[in-house]
């Protein structure tokens, strides 16, 4: 009978790296004060009618641990480019030389820091959160095959294999949160 019940793990573990792979995005998207090419990825630009990733008018680079530079290729979209930084909420205030965009970033400061680490922490919750929800869909479908005439045997092994696919991704996110409240708070 318990070859008949075979559970998803792969599944399951695919949904949670999902969760991961969101997280390191939100993560990416923080300003800890250090340049980062990444943290200009939200920002699109008006280019030739429509909205296109800011990576696709110029180059992104970080020659400096302050500083990023955006080099565009077409000089009539310099003013477009340095518009859609201004309006992208990032808090940083784009100089121009020629083609080439210089994003300075700012020190933060230590109220700053508490916020940003908050949001981290809100983010690793939402992470925590869906990893859970894949978890319950799998203990749900554990729930339905036991009814279909698993042995308990059977449902307390997948169990225990469905918690420790959920507690290595849960430790996988306190690490991640750790480092970027770490990344944060470093002066």
């Amino acid at each position: 009978m318990s070859d008949d019940f075979m559970i998803d793990t792969d599944d399951l573990e695919r949904r949670m790296e999902g969760a991961m792979s969101n997280l390191k995005t939100e993560f990416a998207s923080l300003r800890t004060g250090r340049a980062s090419a990444t943290m200009l990825e939200p920002v699109m630009v008006e280019a030739y009618g429509q909205k296109t990733p800011i990576n696709q008018v110029g180059t992104v680079n970080v020659p400096e641990p302050r500083m990023v530079t955006v080099n565009v290729w077409d000089k009539s979209m310099v003013g477009a480019v340095e518009k859609a930084i201004r309006n992208s909420g990032l808090g940083i205030n784009p100089q121009l030389n020629g083609t080439i965009i210089m994003l300075p970033i700012p020190e933060l400061n230590e109220e700053r820091r508490r916020d940003l680490g908050r949001v981290a922490a809100q983010y690793a919750e939402s992470a925590r959160v869906a990893i859970r929800n894949v978890r319950r869909d799998g203990m749900d479908q554990i729930k339905k095959a036991k009814n279909d005439g698993m042995s308990e045997d059977d449902q307390k092994l997948w169990e225990t294999e469905v918690q420790d696919l959920t507690n290595t991704f849960i430790g996988n996110v306190d690490k991640a949160l750790e480092t970027k409240q770490a990344e944060i708070m470093q002066v």
